[in-house]
């Protein structure tokens, strides 16, 4: 996949946007180990819900605005959303099932930034689902699709399986999970 993302940088100021929607690019080493020290400073018991209204309203916005500036609508809109999520480097995102009808989808996530970083420039190893910063992401994207088709459904989102809970197959070997089960799962249900 060629990341071919239109970036434009304002020579004024700076800012970088994508699609008008302005952009902040850090080596992923800095975004993760700040994602860690938050979430051992607050516990992920307060972190993860934080976190999951935090992307369910990012997510909502995002799928508000790209349709917009795109003309796409429905699951267009959130396949869209997973593309451009595949293409800023947090891993492959990808549909294993959805159905907008009835508010379900299962997402793939491929490659995870928070799977790979494990044990790498001082992001400690943790071998539970480290993902949840994604969760509400996929109930935020649905919650758009449904709405704007006038339903009145709504969803949540639970990582399912995480790529770092897999790796623990070989403790001896810190990458492993880079080579064997790399992948997390997302379903996305009705509430």
């Amino acid at each position: 996949m060629q990341p071919q993302l239109p970036i434009d940088v304002n020579p004024e100021t700076g800012v970088w946007t994508t699609d008008g929607l302005p952009m902040i690019y850090v080596p992923r080493h800095f975004f993760v180990n700040n994602h860690v020290e938050t979430e051992a400073a607050v516990g992920r018991e307060v972190y993860a819900p934080a976190l999951y209204k935090a992307g369910y309203r990012s997510a909502y916005y995002w799928c508000e605005q790209e349709a917009a500036t795109h003309g796409l609508a429905g699951m267009a809109v959130y396949e869209h959303y997973l593309k451009r999520l595949s293409q800023r480097g947090w891993g492959v995102f990808s549909f294993v099932e959805a159905d907008a009808a009835t508010g379900h989808a299962t997402v793939k996530v491929d490659n995870s930034v928070f799977v790979l970083a494990q044990g790498i420039a001082g992001v400690p190893v943790d071998r539970s689902k480290v993902c949840c910063l994604f969760a509400g992401w996929f109930s935020g994207a649905m919650d758009w699709v449904l709405q704007s088709a006038g339903s009145a459904v709504r969803t949540t989102s639970a990582e399912t399986r995480c790529g770092a809970e897999d790796a623990a197959h070989d403790p001896g070997n810190a990458h492993a999970h880079a080579h064997a089960h790399p992948h997390c799962t997302f379903t996305v249900s009705p509430l």
